[in-house]
């Protein structure tokens, strides 16, 4: 697509958005758009008067000529940071406008393209309207679909009502263990198979519990207080039992968790899970277990690179639920909580096999259910190898079956996200029945809290109570997170310095 930009420079905003309605088109600057030609060419014009600012777009592809305006008030606009969110709103909404003209179907989330949209839903909120009139305007000043604007309401209200109980000494903790049996047909993580890297665990193992020591004595240094586990992946329990173990009781042993509210661990391969696996948990103190099936159908599974079957997901769930919880973890089944991944748009899918795939889980109980929608990531062999994937229309049905039937069953979406390149620009949504909510994917998703990661691809996150965000990045692959060890000092001393900083600061307003 021909881009002209006149009177602003916000080329990142008009490129979120073109690829948002766009998503085959490349940006092209050029001051010649309006040659007779087939080629989409648009121009986007910001002008500030005296009384309005006003954003304006003209897409023309031969002979088709479409022109969208959107304007506020130009007292809004005041300072910079304000200036700039306003102005790239505006451009966005004046470039949606135009769009509706050449595309068959208007997206589900309008002029949306953050990858958080219940953070805007939440300051809506705390500005005082109601859920419906909160869901009204992101529907009339974004477009948003109202389904969709409705389940971003409701998971920024559970992002609030977490906020108001958070202090500003709690913490989530991350830990991050890259190793996986194989690796997923749709997978872009940094995993490494176990099956060919078997002599990296051991010095992996090794070197995560030396950085969990580090990190435990600047926790308690700095009087922080942990208040969810997530250990994530990859899939932490395709480490042998002994070497699993040895990062729990590291965890129980460096840290006081006498705060947790909650302590997740990943299980995504059913395969993956033994008693003695189930046993270590439970002792040492987690409380829920994600097993993910992805697909209940077994070619769906074998064309993904997944090794279990969906009887293996059966059983996977009957051994979590037969483990005794400790305190009062337990879930409504007894045992453990159970956390169930499903995706939407898998390779072979239709819309049939993915109701089957939710009823069947949800036959299963589980107190939480993410429905993912497939995402095209380069890195993935899907991409790679140009697999055939239901279409969007497919992929719009399964989502409102898994909307509609979740909703009737009791849970409720939690948290959601987006991703670039998901099929059918769609989004992935946590639900949970009421009082199991995931405070880890809601802390990280709608930056609460500071998050503390560990291990292999971890990225910390600094999130002070005014709203600044420094992000701290181990290593991604399990060799260079043994050989960059000695980096931890570094990042040890970043931690102390920000939350020193931010002490600092507090001072300097009370004087």
């Amino acid at each position: 697509m021909k881009l002209q930009l006149i009177g602003h420079d916000y080329k990142y905003a008009v490129e979120q958005i073109m690829l948002a309605l766009f998503p085959k088109e490349k940006p092209h600057y050029s001051s010649d758009l309006f040659t007779c030609s087939d080629e989409l060419a648009t121009t986007s014009r910001l002008h500030v008067g005296s009384v309005y600012a006003q954003a304006t777009t003209v897409i023309r592809c031969g002979d088709r000529v479409s022109r969208g305006v959107s304007r506020i008030g130009r007292d809004k606009l005041s300072g910079k940071l304000m200036t700039d969110r306003l102005s790239q709103r505006l451009v966005k909404q004046s470039f949606y406008r135009a769009a509706t003209a050449f595309i068959d179907t208007p997206p589900v989330w309008g002029s949306l393209t953050g990858i958080r949209p219940a953070k805007l839903a939440a300051a809506i909120l705390e500005q005082g309207p109601g859920e419906k009139t909160a869901a009204d305007k992101l529907s009339r000043d974004y477009f948003v679909s109202p389904e969709r604007a409705l389940m971003s309401v409701r998971a920024a209200k559970a992002a609030l009502e977490l906020k108001n109980t958070l202090e500003p000494p709690d913490i989530a903790l991350y830990i991050g263990i890259p190793f996986c049996p194989t690796r997923c047909a749709y997978c872009s993580f940094v995993s490494n198979s176990v099956e060919k890297s078997f002599g990296l665990i051991e010095p992996f193992v090794r070197t995560l519990l030396s950085e969990i020591e580090s990190a435990a004595e600047i926790v308690k240094e700095l009087g922080l207080r942990v208040l969810s586990v997530y250990i994530g992946g990859g899939t932490p329990t395709a480490l042998p039992a002994e070497e699993f173990e040895a990062v729990l009781s590291a965890l129980k042993e460096a840290f006081d968790l006498s705060h947790a509210r909650e302590y997740t661990i990943e299980a995504g391969r059913p395969d993956t899970l033994t008693h003695r696996k189930l046993e270590a948990m439970s002792r040492l103190g987690a409380g829920r277990v994600c097993v993910n099936p992805q697909s209940m159908t077994g070619e769906v599974l074998s064309a993904i690179g997944r090794r279990h079957t969906p009887e293996e997901v059966l059983d996977a769930v009957q051994l979590v639920r037969d483990t005794n919880a400790v305190g009062d973890s337990g879930g409504t089944k007894g045992g453990l909580r159970l956390n169930m991944d499903v995706i939407a748009g898998l390779p072979g899918d239709t819309p049939e096999g993915f109701y089957h795939t939710l009823d069947t889980v949800l036959g299963l109980g589980p107190e939480n259910i993410t429905v993912h929608t497939l995402s095209l990531k380069k890195g993935s062999r899907i991409t790679l190898e140009g697999t055939t994937i239901p279409g969007g229309e497919d992929v719009a049905k399964m989502l409102e079956y898994a909307a509609n039937t979740l909703r009737d069953s009791g849970y409720s979406p939690y948290y959601l996200y987006r991703q670039k390149f998901t099929s059918g620009g769609f989004e992935n949504t946590g639900w949970s029945l009421p009082g199991h909510e995931g405070i880890y994917n809601i802390c990280m998703m709608e930056e609460l809290c500071s998050v503390l990661a560990l291990g292999g691809g971890g990225v910390t996150k600094l999130v002070s109570p005014g709203g600044r965000i420094e992000r701290i990045f181990n290593a991604k692959y399990p060799r260079e997170y043994i050989m960059q060890a000695d980096k931890t000092a570094g990042k040890i001393d970043r931690i102390r310095e920000f939350y020193l900083a931010e002490v600092r600061h507090a001072v300097s307003i009370l004087h």
